[in-house]
């Protein structure tokens, strides 16, 4: 099985970061950082004549990427009870992609990915955070992936997470699932 991790936080070695590595410790895992490449918002396009058009960042290029991949985890800091901006601007574009020639059948081929979601947040994440893994879920049940779990932890200033024993057990649990 091979596994990408998809990390929408602006902030390098960050909470989610930190808990991310207890889910992966020991795998071989691809690690894409959002925050290190230029991904431009949609220009929604689905509905107009022309459609959508090519764009020049570094959008495409990840998305080859993570497409090698079956199974995707998508960590990301709760931010304002959603996913990070970054995450959410990756995934919007997944909408132009749909319709983009140079990737045929790719929401057909999603649909054959596992998913996974590691978010950390400060505002009683355990609650407040699951709008989030409903809100991927839908995404997911959209693209036709199967989602297989997801990871809360609670910490607002850097380094807090190493005190969310609870999100740490979760993580390394998620560890044991991934290395069978």
């Amino acid at each position: 099985m091979s596994i990408v991790v998809i990390y929408g936080s602006t902030r390098q070695n960050g909470n989610t970061e930190y808990l991310t590595k207890f889910a992966i410790d020991g795998l071989e895992v691809e690690q894409i950082y959002l925050r290190d490449y230029k991904i431009e918002p949609i220009d929604d396009r689905r509905h107009s004549e022309s459609g959508f058009s090519d764009v020049n960042d570094d959008y495409n290029g990840l998305v080859e990427r993570m497409m090698k991949h079956e199974t995707f985890i998508f960590a990301t800091p709760i931010y304002w009870y959603s996913m990070t901006g970054t995450m959410k601007n990756f995934i919007d574009r997944w909408s132009h992609t749909m319709r983009d020639e140079k990737f045929p059948g790719f929401k057909d081929q999603l649909g054959a990915k596992k998913a996974y979601v590691i978010a950390v947040g400060g505002d009683t994440p355990h609650v407040k955070g699951l709008p989030l893994i409903q809100q991927f879920n839908y995404i997911f049940q959209f693209m036709g992936m199967s989602f297989e779990g997801y990871v809360l932890g609670k910490a607002s200033r850097p380094g807090d997470i190493s005190e969310d024993f609870r999100a740490i057990s979760a993580a390394t649990e998620l560890n044991r699932k991934l290395k069978k």
